[in-house]
């Protein structure tokens, strides 16, 4: 489909109010779980992998809950283009933002980390609205040219910057003792060129991204965890800001990748429905037993 065209179809979308895109929710949910199967194999296999002391039935209890969630995502992530910055600020709660705060007024930036748990690209809006110091989103791009680019005009709807891996510490380099924030998701899944460094996570061996320790050693920016939490009430949440690190050279290699690695472990244990089980998360294997 032309760039252009699906462009304006998802505008379209976006400006239908959210109980009419709750409803499309439900509708795509019966389609992924009950129709299409959408992944499942992936899911069931990361979940009884993650869960071993899990039984059946609570295994299938939260994957049917992953799955009723799933479609939010999709449909507040469309709404993203046209969403207005009351609505915004109105949806995301900020729960101890001073962590961050404090660090600007020492002309600090700081690291952000967080995952891809409840609405992460959300939470980009909001934490675009937050500050008018610079905001670096470190991605990694789509291999489908026009939705990425379709994806990033959506977030940078409010000032962030989407930066790719590749080129962060160009970026990084010109914000050097200025006050910005630089958010990394850590529960990407590397290629071997990027991290040859695994550990536990999930109750399996796991190749991280150590790109966040990397970065915050250099500069010495603390590292701050952006936990996305969903409220009661559907379309809502709150980001609670939470120290890590707070003088990254102190710490030995490889100690603030696991730090960070294991408090999205917790919270993903917590509530385990919203985080991406559809993802292959676990697809690389250390080279020796490929």
């Amino acid at each position: 489909m032309n760039k252009n065209i699906l462009s304006s179809m998802l505008w379209l979308i976006s400006k239908m109010p959210f109980w009419l895109l709750y409803l499309i929710s439900d509708m795509i949910f019966v389609l992924l779980y009950y129709i299409l199967g959408y992944r499942k194999k992936i899911v069931y296999k990361n979940l009884y992998n993650s869960f071993p002391e899990k039984s059946e039935v609570e295994i299938r209890a939260i994957a049917k809950k992953f799955y009723k969630y799933l479609p939010d995502v999709m449909v507040e992530t469309i709404k993203m283009i046209s969403i207005s910055k009351e609505e915004v600020l109105k949806r995301i709660e900020l729960v101890n933002a001073e962590e961050l705060y404090r660090h600007f007024d020492k002309e600090k930036g700081v690291i952000c980390v967080t995952s891809h748990y409840c609405n992460w690209e959300l939470a980009i809006h909001r934490l675009s609205l937050m500050t008018d110091f610079p905001k670096l989103i470190i991605y990694k791009p789509l291999n489908n040219k026009d939705f990425d680019t379709i994806f990033n005009n959506i977030r940078t709807k409010y000032g962030a910057t989407m930066v790719p891996m590749k080129q962060i510490l160009r970026h990084i380099v010109k914000l050097k003792n200025k006050p910005h924030i630089s958010v990394f998701a850590a529960d990407q899944t590397p290629i071997y060129q990027d991290s040859d460094y695994f550990m536990q996570f999930m109750n399996q061996e796991s190749l991280v991204y150590t790109g966040t320790e990397r970065i915050s050693k250099m500069t010495g920016n603390p590292v701050i965890f952006c936990e996305i939490r969903r409220k009661a009430e559907r379309g809502f949440y709150y980001c609670k800001f939470t120290t890590l690190v707070e003088d990254p050279t102190s710490y030995s290699q490889y100690e603030i990748t696991q730090i960070h690695n294991n408090y999205t472990e917790k919270i993903i244990r917590e509530e385990p429905q919203y985080w991406m089980w559809s993802h292959n998360r676990w697809k690389r294997q250390r080279r020796d037993k490929v």
